[in-house]
């Protein structure tokens, strides 16, 4: 019987309650895109880590749950450990019946339980193994990696992602200290980039069309209006009724810089009626504090230039991305307009609501004309290039036209390594950085050093003897380090970033490479949300290193 009902009375479904909280983040077609994922986790390569304990994985842990509650598609949990004493004291997805069993699979169970929407999976091998596989890692949209993490199994892992086009997520959790690093693909668009609503209004008040300029010329007199017509006269058509007057008394041009700019916002506030029994003409205020940020010519943001000026823009084949394909009919609008396609949304005004509606049907009437421009010239595209896969969506097209002033293209870099191959930019960083005081760098240069270790003693099979006293170990990959960044810095980095590096490294020995769950908790929401973001294509996603001093409660981002 519900089927005869009207949509509007049979309430939302199911699901749209479970998830009405993210459903407003990111609409459908981002849960849409997440239900499409599947995660992979690779939550330790090898059974024994640092002073001869497994890597717990919390983080890493953490960061898938925060993602199976929103329900994406699945996950694939990549663990040859099996739980330990240490393990049941961090981590809440493990039971203590698990103690000895497969912790993959113990881990995998337990997620499961908190959704049952979302399939799991689990493997108790190594990633180098599964790698062997070449059908393994493209069922996955997206890779999250617990360090640290041998060099031998992240490098080539890392390479087939990049290669596959698939984003990479590289955590560090151990003591008070966390980080984490993003490799995105060479080129990551994003349409749906939710800047700040205000950014995102575009009123045309300076090459208004025809009907909006129709429906400014009906205000001709409006000294005739009573006062509360006079009170409610969307400000949008106020401006554009007093910037013809303004251009019959200065040769037919707007106010074009800030003093005029003043002159003709104090011309706005001198008409409105002082003694409206109403209380006020909010109208009027509403539009003299729209002058500065409204009345200015359209200019195309550098950002959005640059996108047109990339040679995937300009050259585009038949394997073109749908992206590049609309933007390059966005582009052709441009050329042809000097203006981009019309979002079509309006702010909230004073006005009678009669009069508003009006005035944004006349906004989206032209956004869908402008829709329709942008639609008919990516189908011309289609067909030049002979595509041979389904046609883009219009509702694509549309999202696209909406967002075009604000859309961007990532350029996706490599997980970073503090190394000999590391180039000029990142030691730029790495030494800007070293010289400030507070800077958290220290922090991540340890977790790089960690990594060596870590890579010497579970290549070198020698866990047990280096499990009591590693000092020299770590002593020989510090000074490693250090030089590496005195040859970058040309002068030598300072004695006191050399302690606070020093600083950093026992964090991480006094830990023993161990997390702390509240840390790891905390990390594993950061990391989880640049997943989301990663996964919906929705947001702008960290670029590309984050690190976070529980101790202080401070976090730093790097472009390394």
């Amino acid at each position: 019987m519900t089927d005869s009902f009207p949509a509007a009375l049979t309430g939302p479904t199911s699901k749209e309650r479970k998830y009405d909280r993210q459903l407003r983040l990111w609409a459908a077609t981002g849960q849409q895109a997440l239900e499409d994922s599947r995660v992979l986790l690779v939550n330790s390569d090898g059974p024994l880590g640092y002073n001869n304990k497994g890597v717990s994985g919390v983080a890493g842990v953490e960061t898938l749950k925060n993602l199976v509650l929103p329900g994406i598609g699945g996950f694939t949990i990549v663990d040859p450990a099996t739980v330990t004493e240490s393990d049941l004291g961090v981590n809440f997805f493990l039971e203590e019946e698990s103690l000895g069993k497969s912790r993959a699979e113990e881990t995998c169970r337990l997620l499961r339980e908190i959704n049952p929407d979302v399939q799991g999976y689990f493997y108790s091998k190594n990633i180098t193994d599964l790698l062997q596989d070449p059908d393994f890692l493209p069922r996955h949209k997206l890779v999250i990696v617990s360090g640290p993490t041998k060099r031998s199994s992240l490098a080539p892992l890392c390479h087939v992602a990049k290669e596959l086009g698939i984003p990479v997520l590289y955590i560090h959790s151990v003591g008070f200290f966390s980080s984490f690093s993003v490799q995105l693909p060479a080129e990551f668009p994003i349409v749906e980039t939710h800047p700040d609503p205000e950014s995102t209004q575009d009123l045309r008040l300076l090459n208004p069309w025809p009907e909006l300029v129709a429906a400014a010329a009906k205000l001709s007199d409006l000294n005739s209006l009573d006062d509360h017509q006079h009170g409610h006269v969307p400000y949008i058509l106020l401006l554009l009724r007093f910037l013809e007057q303004w251009k019959q008394s200065h040769d037919g041009n707007a106010p074009g810089n800030y003093k005029e700019k003043t002159e003709f916002r104090e011309f706005v506030r001198s008409q409105a009626r002082t003694s409206n029994p109403e209380g006020g003409e909010e109208n009027f205020d509403e539009a003299a504090a729209a002058v500065l940020k409204t009345i200015s010519p359209f200019s195309l943001r550098s950002s959005i230039r640059e996108i047109f000026d990339m040679d995937e823009c300009k050259q585009l084949s038949p394997t073109s991305q749908d992206f590049w394909i609309i933007a390059s009919a966005i582009k052709t609008f441009y050329e042809s307009h000097s203006v981009l396609p019309l979002p079509g949304s309006l702010p909230d005004m004073k006005a009678q609501s009669a009069d508003y509606i009006s005035l944004q049907n006349i906004y989206k009437a032209k956004a869908r004309q402008d829709v329709e421009e942008v639609t008919a010239t990516v189908r011309q595209l289609e067909s030049q290039l002979g595509r041979q896969t389904p046609a883009i969506l219009d509702r694509e097209i549309e999202v696209f036209c909406r967002n075009a002033a604000h859309i961007k293209v990532v350029r996706g870099r490599s997980i970073p390594q503090v190394s000999i191959d590391s180039d000029m930019a990142t030691w730029k960083t790495i030494r800007n950085q070293l010289s400030m005081p507070d800077s958290l760098m220290p922090a991540f240069i340890a977790c790089q050093i960690l990594d060596s270790v870590v890579d010497e003693i579970q290549s070198s099979g020698q866990e047990e003897s280096l499990s009591v006293d590693d000092s020299g170990l770590w002593n020989s990959h510090t000074q490693r380090i250090l030089a590496l960044l005195n040859v970058a810095n040309g002068d030598g980095i300072g004695e006191d970033a050399k302690q606070q590096i020093t600083d950093a490294i026992q964090e991480l020995r006094r830990a023993e490479g161990g997390e702390l769950h509240n840390i790891s908790s905390l990390t594993g929401g950061l990391v989880a949300q640049e997943a989301l973001k990663v996964l919906t294509r929705q947001y702008v996603p960290l670029d590309n290193t984050c690190v976070f001093d529980g101790a202080r409660s401070r976090s730093e981002m790097y472009r390394l």
